[in-house]
């Protein structure tokens, strides 16, 4: 169902819009930016879980990084990861704004590094990062993810690419996210739902 941005909108704040608005004005490749409803869906769940510790893969502009910061704990934490240098200051000035800059350990880097580096246990997980390194991303977080837990991963429709059925042939993209959502759906580890939000949702919960 296709919702208009105005409606959307009024359920965002203004400086989520204000992100929205710069992002598609000022940066390349605006469609990652989570958006309104995306963003809402993950604040709901991130207020229903009241996670002491966020990992997000995929900071971007930092949209969807305030969406999950809502539902943090008290002194709660969102470790956020994201290789583009060039987006830095911009994204650290959003977080300046929201007033959440204390309990964002924001780095820039290769993920694949950096995730072994950190020495915490995290009641939630966001991926949204390149989709060559889903598989790789999916191992080293998994062990970091309490039982009970929850790791939500963007992007595995793919466009709907990986619907049986599509127009088009897998090319080598689509056949990555196609084998990581058959990865995910085979591991005893973790119990999985789609949901056809955007560009899907996967949402495992660690057993």
């Amino acid at each position: 169902m296709d919702f208009s941005s105005s409606l959307l909108e009024a359920y965002a704040s203004p400086l989520l819009i204000k992100i929205s608005q710069e992002t598609y004005a000022d940066v390349p490749m605006p469609r990652m930016l989570s958006g309104h409803l995306q963003g809402r869906v993950l604040a709901t769940f991130s207020q229903m879980l009241r996670p002491s510790r966020i990992l997000e893969l995929g900071t971007y502009t930092g949209y969807a990084t305030l969406c999950l910061a809502e539902g943090l704990a008290e002194k709660g934490i969102v470790y956020t990861i994201d290789a583009n240098a060039a987006l830095e200051m911009r994204v650290r000035a959003y977080f300046e704004q929201a007033g959440i800059a204390n309990q964002v350990c924001y780095y820039v880097g290769q993920a694949l590094a950096i995730i072994p580096q950190l020495e915490e246990t995290f009641d939630l997980v966001f991926i949204d990062a390149d989709k060559k390194n889903y598989s790789c991303y999916y191992t080293l977080v998994l062990e970091k993810v309490r039982p009970g837990g929850f790791i939500i991963v963007d992007n595995v429709l793919w466009h709907g690419k990986v619907l049986p059925g599509a127009s088009q042939p897998m090319d080598k993209q689509t056949q990555v996210i196609n084998d990581f959502n058959k990865q995910v759906h085979e591991d005893p580890r973790v119990e999985n739902v789609l949901f056809p939000i955007r560009d899907g949702l996967m949402v495992l919960r660690k057993k």
